[in-house]
């Protein structure tokens, strides 16, 4: 009965869509069509000015037209064809959300060309191609540009966005409280951020640096906010020059407290959100100063308010790997974050289990999402989530970044595979976890193999020694040999930064086969989760994700050429379903690891649940040496 009440809903959900797509596909075609600039198509990236992987209601107009709401993604409408690129995270959801109208674009599979490629080969020569300039890296308008004069096309900047203006209901952008980050969680003072980051324009002789990545302003200068739905951020912009700062944000006097006004006051000027551009006009005329800015995290619009592409010097942000190295305090409030994440999922595993088992309760996703949060919020230290929750039944666990709608999600099924993939902010730190558990009923052969591999991938990361220099994209197909072995695999990273109470996601660094990931080598106080899966699409999905520390290697007794060996420490700590591990494949250290990380489960567990006495047992259980 589900089955076909599911297929149902989204026939119906994609009839809705067909119609709401067509009619906008249409308006926004006409006004492409009227634009002084005679646009002949126009890119809709999913990122708003600060190149925010999740973005706020009023800057979702890729997922607006297009009614593909996953998180990465690309649309390019011309007047004949509107085409959708995405990743492999994403083929199964998007091809159920978008309408008939949309040309689904598979990014990475044999044949398909990204949306870049797509401009320059597909369309025709001499096209004008519409781009946001507020909403575009400057990197990628400058490469795009060079590819696109090869076949006699153009770049055009409109002045306005054409979804924008066809968009009658578009939301307010958000002016939520702003918050002091505690020094005690931070571990670094503002002031000593700020100076640091001088000492760095002083070496390289710039006059100054704007800083437009949300959590990197937010990290900077110690605040933290809520504008963007599960990630702890502001919208603003900061400009750091060698004697002073400004703080460009919107309502400033009624966001921040009067206390932390003036507590910034002897460090920052506060001005506001949409004057930077005018500041920069201006200040950049009068002068000669030469501002450095990261060319993957900024808008074209900044430099274009910076005099152009010859008036600055495009580098990485120093910021972002500064971010990524936690302090001790980071790490000490990581920690901590995560015991007590791990006793509020144990909590709530332990519910489910015997509702869905001894109770034969009838359960919705969306429910146990409810009560998953409802377990983390018992904490005073508890802010929201990290993301949405993923709390997959059976196939839906296949869709790599399914979400339970709070209206129509599908009845919890004990005999099929359940993954769960979640996380909370806290004052102290960001968790994110992923846990795939059978309540019920006997899991095939094939589960039981792929389960067990998927675990034998996530031991062999958790494992890893190697050399100071080795990077993420090094270490990914270690991650990947135990599934290769029986030509398993999965279409996304293994693993990726974290923020300190901030993003969820976060770089420069991670695991996985992206360029990026290949210019990083990992350091001692990196964060980095380990999540290996498998998927067989309209069955199963299994993930499993541990938070680990980039730590000094203990067990490396030589140093060959005099260099540091570097591992990692996990610190996430919920029991690995039992249900599901095939032992015959297990090698003898294979079993010790999981022994030993149950142990240590249960160490850190048992203290905190001394009162609970449902979860107690689960714990105990699930925690059975094999």
């Amino acid at each position: 009965m589900h089955h076909s009440s599911n297929v149902l809903l989204r026939s119906l959900r994609r009839s809705v869509n067909t119609y709401a797509s067509n009619s906008r596909l249409t308006a926004l075609r006409q006004t492409m069509a009227a634009s002084p600039e005679k646009i002949d198509a126009f890119v809709i990236p999913s990122e708003d000015a600060h190149q925010s992987e999740y973005t706020a209601e009023c800057d979702n107009r890729r997922a607006w037209i297009s009614g593909f709401t996953g998180s990465a993604g690309c649309a390019v409408v011309s007047q004949d064809v509107a085409a959708l690129f995405t990743d492999g995270r994403y083929f199964l959801q998007a091809s159920q959300e978008l309408s008939d109208d949309w040309k689904l674009m598979k990014q990475g599979m044999p044949g398909v060309p990204n949306w870049k490629e797509y401009l320059i080969k597909d369309l025709p020569q001499g096209s004008h191609i519409g781009i946001d300039p507020s909403i575009i890296t400057v990197g990628d308008a400058m490469a795009l540009e060079k590819e696109l004069a090869s076949v006699g096309s153009k770049l055009v900047s409109v002045q306005q966005n054409p979804v924008d203006q066809i968009r009658k209901d578009r939301p307010v952008r958000p002016t939520h409280t702003i918050m002091d980050h505690d020094i005690k969680y931070a571990g670094k003072s503002r002031e000593a951020k700020i100076h640091d980051l001088r000492l760095v324009l002083a070496q390289k002789g710039y006059d100054g640096t704007i800083v437009s990545s949300l959590d990197e302003i937010a990290w900077l200068l110690n605040l933290r906010g809520s504008d963007i739905h599960c990630c702890p951020i502001f919208f603003a912009y900061c400009m750091v020059t060698r004697d002073n700062a400004v703080l460009y944000v919107a309502n400033a006097d009624e966001r921040l407290s009067s206390k932390l006004l003036s507590e910034l006051g002897t460090h920052v000027e506060i001005k506001s959100y949409d004057s930077i551009f005018h500041d920069l006009k201006k200040d950049h005329m009068k002068t000669n100063k030469r501002f450095m800015v990261d060319p993957e995290l900024t808008n074209l619009s900044i430099v274009q308010a910076l005099g152009g592409k010859d008036k600055v010097a495009f580098e990485s942000s120093p910021i972002t790997l500064a971010k990524a190295i936690k302090n001790e305090a980071e790490l000490n409030g990581l920690r901590e974050a995560h015991k007590r994440d791990a006793v509020a999922v144990s909590k709530h595993f332990a519910w489910l289990s015997d509702q869905l088992r001894n109770k034969k309760q009838r359960l919705f996703e969306a429910e146990a999402a409810v009560h998953l949060e409802d377990m983390r919020r018992q904490s005073n230290a508890y802010v929201g989530l990290s993301f949405d929750t993923v709390a997959a039944t059976g196939p839906n666990g296949a869709i790599i970044h399914y979400q339970p709608s709070p209206n129509h999600s599908a009845i919890i099924d004990p005999q099929q595979i359940y993954l769960c993939d979640s996380g909370a902010h806290y004052l102290d730190g960001t968790t994110d976890i992923t846990r795939t558990y059978l309540f019920d009923g006997k899991p095939t052969d094939f589960q039981k193999r792929a389960f067990t591999r998927v675990m034998q991938s996530h031991i062999s990361v958790d494992n890893a020694v190697f050399p100071i220099g080795v990077t993420g994209y090094q270490l990914d197909s270690i991650a990947r040999q135990p599934l290769w072995q029986d030509g398993l695999d999965f279409r996304h990273g293994t693993g990726h930064g974290v923020g300190a109470y901030l993003n969820v996601h976060e770089g420069p660094h991670g695991i996985g086969g992206r360029h990026t990931y290949s210019q990083v080598p990992f350091e001692e106080g990196m964060v980095v989760t380990n999540e290996p899966g498998y998927y067989q699409d309209g069955e199963f999905g299994i993930r499993l994700e541990n938070v680990l520390v980039v730590t000094k290697a203990k067990n490396a007794p030589y140093y060959f050429g005099d260099r540091d060996y570097l591992g990692f420490e996990h610190i996430t700590f919920v029991p690995f379903g039992k249900r599901l591990f095939d032992n015959t494949l297990l090698s003898g250290s294979d079993r010790a690891w999981i022994n030993n990380y149950h142990q240590e489960c249960r160490h850190i567990l048992e203290p905190q649940l001394a009162n609970d006495s449902q979860t107690l047992k689960w714990v105990e259980e699930e925690t059975e040496p094999l």
